[in-house]
């Protein structure tokens, strides 16, 4: 019967050093497979050089590298990238590089699929069918930092967890893959460049300002009216805007960190000065910052752009209010790069 193989990306350095131990190695060869699989980005054991072959081979026998593969790159015609990435079980998620003149961004993919029912989405229709794992996560990184000094000549800057899936739902996977991306035995990217966008689950919105995160925290608002939000997501019923808007105040007396609520303005929704006053009123709870996205339709009537009117009305309310406001184009919309559309379409 043959055994399973264990991804040895699941151990941790120590853990690595006592099996070189238990072999009758010297426990410093973990430091140097350790350093190949995340500094050095290995694909597999033969890629590690300074290893001897018998070395390399005894890895072989025990362990696998369940590497993801960038299947299919598509480039846009505003220089997005959209990558279709193979996860080593077949299963399929997106993820994409987003340039502009002055950085490179990295929008990730937390879930293949979503546990979330969002109805405006694409990825929210195919349902979660399983958390990636904190290497398939990082791994996403890398693929897109090497994109970014291939096509743009420099390294990644920012990376935006908005991908496929709710990240908030996959905590404990993502917040291993930030301490990667963030480690210097990793890529050493300041976590003051990352933002972890959620559609908004209270209990764990408190359990990362308890656990005294350094990153930064977006919120997929919509609506600020019950009744409207619950509408175009129905998860709002279970964690109405009481308990979001409770959760985000001890976020805030927490971390002290600005709050960004992602919104978008759909005609005949939530385009009338109701839905601005609500909105308004939610930003006033803790310090915050909105940025309203245009909408990339996923090939349904229900969800239609507003009309500009509408957008500028927003714009003018919240800054007369003193919010800070932008009005974010979307990117990559001809490679179904955009947010809200990654779907795995062929």
């Amino acid at each position: 019967m043959e055994i399973k193989k264990k991804d040895i990306r699941a151990l941790s350095k120590d853990q690595l050093r006592d099996f070189f131990q238990k072999e009758g190695d010297k426990a410093f060869r973990g430091n140097q497979v350790y350093e190949w699989l995340w500094s050095k980005g290995a694909h597999t054991f033969e890629d590690m050089t300074n290893l001897s072959k018998e070395t390399r081979q005894m890895l072989e026998d025990h362990f696998v590298i369940n590497h993801i593969k960038v299947d299919v790159m598509q480039r846009s015609s505003d220089g997005t990238v959209k990558n279709a990435v193979r996860l080593h079980d077949n299963l399929v998620v997106e993820s994409v590089l987003i340039p502009t003149k002055t950085r490179t961004t990295a929008c990730v993919s937390s879930q293949v699929g979503c546990s979330l029912d969002c109805k405006f989405c694409a990825t929210a229709r195919l349902k979660r069918m399983r958390n990636l794992n904190p290497d398939e996560i990082y791994d996403q990184v890398v693929a897109i930092d090497r994109e970014s000094r291939l096509y743009f000549d420099r390294p990644l800057s920012n990376i935006v967890f908005m991908g496929m899936g709710e990240p908030l739902m996959n905590y404990n996977n993502v917040l291993k893959a930030i301490d990667k991306i963030t480690s210097p035995e990793g890529l050493g990217m300041s976590p003051k460049r990352i933002v972890v966008s959620t559609s908004g689950v209270p209990k764990m919105i408190k359990k990362m300002a308890d656990d005294d995160v350094k990153f930064k925290l977006a919120v997929s608002l919509h609506s600020a009216i019950d009744e409207v939000r619950t509408s175009i997501m129905p998860f709002n019923a279970t964690f109405p805007l009481a308990d979001l808007r409770e959760a985000l105040v001890y976020w805030y007396e927490k971390t002290k960190n600005r709050i960004t609520y992602e919104y978008v303005v759909w005609e005949g929704i939530n385009d009338k000065r109701k839905d601005v006053d609500a909105l308004v009123q939610f930003c006033k709870f803790a310090p915050s910052k909105v940025n309203i996205i245009e909408y990339n339709p996923i090939d349904d009537g229900q969800f239609q752009q507003a009309k500009s009117q509408a957008i500028d009305m927003y714009q003018s309310v919240l800054e007369e209010n003193n919010i800070t406001v932008t009005i974010r184009r979307s990117r990559g919309k001809d490679i179904d790069a955009a947010c809200g559309q990654l779907a795995n379409k062929d």
